[in-house]
């Protein structure tokens, strides 16, 4: 992976060697910080890069940082700016992921939230897909299951959080599938990994609601609104039994890194007729077009760079 040429870090932007914090850092032995995940597409036509969605973006990076008890100085169209800003420095013309991290700052040791730093760096890296094989996934239901809500709260992006995603993902890959799908305590379908998910039956695109212990992906919400308003689709939020997976039309997985990804197989058994249904295909259209600034309508999405 390219590493950043530079980093906000301490309220400057420096370059990335600069950018670093103690091993005693709070943040890294406690999983005490926050992040966020914000992309920015190329437009070759307008010679633009866009940044998509970073309003709502920051402001759920501060929504989780009230979580942690965090109190941070700026505001989202701060953050905004400053990652305009960071992304002129390093001079990109194509597609770039952006990380933004609020973390507890302080060398010292004891588990605690509160009489704490609080500190937060923003870098940004070239960035094309994040699930290799994106038109033709093939997933399992993982055996560990989705943090609950009263454990860690899954609509903030906290670091500590991660570490459930990572047995995930890593079991998952070492079996020999591109991803897996999580349970709920209660046995009801969550999310990927790190994606929220969709399914696709009889025509009605399904997906569950924010209290299945997900993250409330501002993915997920674009691709709800381009299926209401650009394919008249009806979308329903409701729990998903996960044999239901089994035998629905569609099924795919959306998120900043993921974007939209065709799920083909689940647990060796064929969606569908075991290839990208035509719903996913024009939703995933939709998307490319809109977060290039293609798309008159949504236009409102997209804040240039340059």
């Amino acid at each position: 992976m390219i590493l950043p040429k530079y980093a906000y870090f301490k309220g400057e932007i420096v370059p990335y060697s600069e950018a670093k914090v103690g091993v005693m850092t709070h943040a890294l032995n406690y999983g005490t910080a926050v992040f966020g995940g914000i992309r920015a597409y190329w437009n070759d036509e307008e010679e633009q890069l866009f940044l998509f969605r970073p309003l709502d973006h920051y402001r759920r990076l501060l929504q989780s940082a009230k979580l942690l008890c965090m109190a941070l100085n700026q505001t989202p169209e701060d953050l905004i700016e400053i990652t305009k800003k960071l992304l002129r420095t390093e001079g990109y013309r194509c597609d770039v992921y952006v990380r933004p991290l609020a973390y507890k700052a302080d060398e010292v040791i004891g588990v605690r939230l509160h009489d704490l730093t609080d500190e937060i760096t923003i870098f940004s890296i070239p960035f094309d897909r994040y699930v290799a094989n994106d038109t033709d996934a093939h997933v399992t239901v993982s055996s560990w299951r989705r943090i609950d809500d009263n454990t860690i709260p899954a609509r903030g992006k906290i670091s500590g959080a991660y570490v459930n995603s990572a047995l995930i993902k890593t079991d998952a890959m070492r079996a020999g599938f591109d991803e897996a799908l999580v349970l709920t305590q209660d046995g009801h379908l969550s999310e990927g990994s790190a994606e929220n998910i969709f399914m696709v039956r009889d025509g009605v695109l399904i997906t569950p609601p924010v209290t299945e212990n997900i993250l409330e992906g501002i993915t997920r919400r674009s691709v709800i609104e381009l299926a209401k308003e650009e394919l008249g689709l009806q979308v329903i939020e409701r729990p998903i039994d996960r044999t239901e997976v089994y035998i629905c039309d569609e099924f795919f997985l959306t998120g900043t890194a993921a974007q939209l990804t065709a799920v083909t197989r689940v647990d060796h058994r064929p969606i569908g007729d075991g290839k990208m249904g035509p719903i996913t295909a024009k939703l995933r259209e939709l998307f490319q077009q809109a977060v290039r600034g293609r798309l008159k309508k949504y236009r409102h999405w997209n804040v240039g760079v340059y």
